[in-house]
């Protein structure tokens, strides 16, 4: 039985891992898709800055949920910025494809500060929250620099 599940989860395993690939079968889908990923996670992060910047009140409870879709949504866009769509319209720099690995790296950098974020809003410590929302903000900042043009 344990080697049917086992096998089971391999195959789902896999499966999803080429459903992605296959997800887009013109380089425009991946584009509109990695488009849609950073809009959904720039809306969830303007919310929260305005409890970093005190525009609004911070609350531990609206914050931990936005920095949760942040977290998910930041997992997402990475795998769209493949072969094909480096000619696309996009604010993209050619540096994403040039240079691949500090563009991987900025990435994981990025996902990693925003599972910080979860961390830090779930504390309920306002403090706690800044601190982790500027170190995110930072890792948006530092990729945009390098890997979008304005």
């Amino acid at each position: 039985m344990k080697k049917i599940i086992l096998s089971l989860i391999a195959i789902s395993a896999a499966s999803v891992s080429f459903s992605a690939a296959a997800q887009f079968a013109k380089p425009e889908d991946a584009v509109k898709y990695r488009k849609a990923a950073f809009t959904v996670m720039a809306t969830h992060f303007g919310r929260l800055g305005a409890m970093a910047q005190g525009k609004v009140p911070f609350d531990a409870k609206i914050a931990a949920d936005n920095a949760e879709i942040v977290a998910d949504m930041a997992k997402l866009p990475w795998h769209a910025f493949g072969e094909g769509t480096e000619t696309a319209e996009t604010k993209a720099k050619p540096e994403v494809w040039k240079q691949g690995a500090k563009f991987k790296e900025a990435s994981d950098k990025l996902q990693a500060e925003t599972v910080k974020l979860v961390a830090a809003t779930k504390t309920g410590k306002d403090d706690a929250f800044k601190t982790a929302f500027a170190a995110t903000g930072g890792a948006c900042k530092s990729c945009h620099d390098d890997f979008k043009n304005k």
